[in-house]
């Protein structure tokens, strides 16, 4: 049977990733005042932090409308859909009305939404595991349910260089993001399990924060040995290497994937910020 994967732009692709044609970007768009930016193939990481640093207010974002998903439909049996947790974008419930509306006329269709309660290397990772079970030719039911406890048992965390964009838009109070700014309190974050931020721990200084985020890993990987740990960065590829050591030099696990940041993912973890998940 063939099949695509179909991911919102805050998926982050690796090279081979951006190679292999059963992957898909449906592309959120990004409003930096009165610009839109999309978020695709030419979306210009450099010149987008650079706007978002000089930009008084949060950028804001807008998902995909359900007819971006549903031009694909036709073009593989299986249709497989991976998005940003629901709790952080419209992109789900986007998704998943395209679903039914496609299945309204095409009842015999198979076409299933993941919602990754998590983003970034979150999402890339579900699609990776996606993608080796089609490619073993396993069943699209037997698919969704692996996929779907794959899910429920993934770790997300993720290290931030600068708070400015929580503080913007309200996740963070302007006096708690002028004293950690300050005090070079660096925040490892995670998700709740249910795709809502939620903090994890933190150190002064980067270094540390790094430390820390390794050793949270350790507390709460599932079955490390036989998963891959996928790191997004958003333009510091040193800084990756330097967090995929200091993981590797606690946690052993099967295979390790660095991609860059795209342009949703850029927007969150802003210039310098890695998202871990395994």
């Amino acid at each position: 049977m063939s099949y695509l994967i179909l991911c919102d732009s805050c998926t982050d692709f690796t090279r081979k990733m951006m190679e292999d044609s059963h992957f898909i970007r449906i592309p959120l768009t990004l409003h930096i005042g009165e610009e839109d930016i999309i978020d695709d193939e030419t979306f210009d990481q450099k010149s987008f932090l650079q706007k978002v640093a000089a930009y008084p207010d949060c950028p804001k974002s807008s998902c995909p409308g359900p007819e971006n998903y549903m031009e694909y439909f036709e073009q593989a049996d299986d249709i497989y859909i991976i998005t940003l947790s629901s709790h952080l974008s419209g992109s789900y419930n986007s998704a998943e009305l395209a679903r039914k509306m496609y299945l309204d006329e095409h009842p015999d269709k198979k076409v299933h939404v993941f919602d990754s309660k998590s983003a970034s290397a979150g999402q890339s990772l579900i699609a990776l595991e996606v993608r080796k079970r089609a490619k073993a030719g396993i069943s699209f039911e037997q698919i969704v349910d692996e996929v779907s406890g794959f899910i429920d048992s993934m770790g997300t965390k993720f290290v931030l260089e600068t708070l400015e964009v929580l503080r913007k838009n309200g996740r963070l109070s302007n006096i708690t993001a002028l004293l950690v700014n300050a005090l070079n309190i660096k925040l490892v974050m995670t998700s709740d399990g249910n795709g809502q931020i939620d903090k994890c721990s933190q150190a002064r200084g980067m270094k540390k924060a790094i430390e820390k985020l390794a050793d949270a890993i350790c507390e709460d990987a599932v079955d490390s040995k036989n998963r891959t740990l996928f790191i997004s960065h958003c333009n510091n590829a040193e800084r990756a290497e330097f967090v995929k050591e200091t993981i590797l030099g606690k946690i052993e696990f099967k295979d390790v994937m660095i991609a860059e940041t795209g342009g949703i993912s850029s927007l969150y973890a802003a210039d310098g910020g890695i998202v871990v998940c395994y």
